[in-house]
Parts: structure tokens; sequence; C-alpha cells
């Protein structure tokens, strides 16, 4: 990819040469004297968002809305928060290699090779960890969703339910394994931030992924992950340098 971008830049180099005066950041509207370039938008669409967009922040302005201290608050965390993005996306952008490909694919047959579609039943529950326990039982003894939900009910926790259809990339990679191994009608409780995820397996439907087909996934997934690695290095190299200071009841971990 960086050999095609460097390629379209050296034959376009000639073309700009010869339009010097045209700039890369083609102006396409304005909006109350301020310009609104073709970087800012990829459609009509965009443009008219973005028109939208800069009418409600001139109105702002004007408000002064921007020395509200909350409003500051959130602008300087957005600005940091940009900061800190461009500073790691700056880290070398490191390939997986074809070893690494294979290897991840063979560690992960529920995700590529024995890859299903899933239609599920599901209740989200709010409860105590105490609860949450006995459900586990509960759900192993009874037989399908509707004891489920009466057995909630009778316990006055709080639960909403719903029907999903998603493939297997599409769950978390906690209950994964779990999932790849329940035949129909089979009911699972996995841990929520919050209480529980009650699962019934209605229907799995075969839908596997080849290693070719699977490789330009997984080379993303692998460099997302080693690009998180790289961060997680660099913040504890800056972290041993750095003189951190807590104040009042927030101490180290």
């Amino acid at each position: 990819m960086k050999a095609l971008l460097i390629l379209a830049v050296a034959l376009l180099a000639g073309c700009q040469r010869a339009d010097a005066g045209r700039s890369a950041a083609t102006v396409l509207a304005k909006v109350n004297g301020t310009e609104i370039s073709a970087q800012q938008v990829a459609s009509a669409q965009a443009l008219e968002s973005v028109i939208d967009r800069e009418l409600l922040v001139q109105k702002a302005l004007a408000s002064g809305l921007e020395r509200d201290p909350d409003v500051a608050q959130s602008i300087d965390n957005a600005r940091r928060q940009v900061l800190a993005q461009a500073y790691i996306d700056k880290f070398p952008k490191a390939k997986p290699s074809a070893e690494e490909v294979r290897a991840f694919y063979a560690e992960n047959p529920a995700l590529f090779g024995a890859r299903r579609i899933y239609r599920l039943q599901e209740l989200v529950v709010s409860a105590p960890a105490e609860l949450v326990d006995v459900l586990r039982a509960e759900a192993a003894r009874l037989q399908d969703m509707e004891q489920v939900a009466a057995w909630l009910r009778s316990r006055n926790a709080r639960f909403s339910g719903a029907a999903l259809t998603q493939a297997a990339e599409q769950l978390p990679l906690s209950q994964l394994p779990q999932l790849a191994r329940m035949k129909a009608g089979e009911i699972a409780v996995f841990p929520a931030p919050l209480g529980a995820s009650v699962v019934q397996l209605v229907h799995a439907e075969p839908a596997p992924l080849s290693e070719q087909q699977a490789a330009p996934l997984i080379e993303q997934f692998l460099a997302g992950r080693k690009r998180l690695e790289l961060a997680a290095a660099e913040v504890r190299r800056l972290r041993e340098s750095a003189r951190i200071e807590y104040v009042g009841d927030f101490k180290a971990r």
C-alpha cells in the first residue's frame, strides 16, 4: 500500500507543479466568510452537514459558549485526545508475518474454520453478584427462556430481552468458545458489567472462512494489537521518566 501511495504521489507531482495556483485544500463553500475545504467533506451530503455544523459553531462562539467552564473543559479534553491519538498513529505499522497469520487462524477455529452465524435469544439482567450465581444454577436446570424470565420476575430482577442474529466475529470473544460448543436450545449465562447475559442458542449456520479469506482480517487485527502493545509500552516508558504526584484522595494504583 505504501509503495502504491508513493507511486501515486510521483505521478501526480508533475500535474501539481503545472497547476501551482490550485491549493490542496480546495474551497467548496463559505459560511459567513468562513471557508469549508474539500478536505473536510467526502460528498455533497457531507458538505451540507459541515455547513450546518459551521452555522451552529458560529452561533455558539457568538454566544461565548467556548468560555463556559464545562464546554472549555470538553474542548480541552477533545484536543488532548486528538493529540494523544496522533502520537500513537506515528508508531511504525508492522505487518504480521505469514507464520503469525497462520498461527492466529489455527488458534481461533470458532472465528474462521468453524465460524458460524448465530441466532440467539438474550436476556440482559441487572443484578448483584449473589443473584447471578443463583441464576447460573437455575439456567442450567430450566428448559427455555420463558422459564428463566419467569424466575427473574419472581425475584424482582430487572431485565430486558432481545433476538439477535450475529456472526462469530460480532460476539464477545469471551463468550465465543462456549457458544461454539452449544447446541440449539441450550442456555448459557455470561457475566456482564452490571449483572449477567442469559443466552439461548436458537440456531447456528456454518459459515467458515478459509485461511486465504481470513488473512486480510487477521493481518489488520494483529497489526492493531501490535500498535496497542507499542502504545502501552510507550506509556510505561513515559511513566518511568515522568514525575507524577497524586493530590487529595487520589493515590497511585
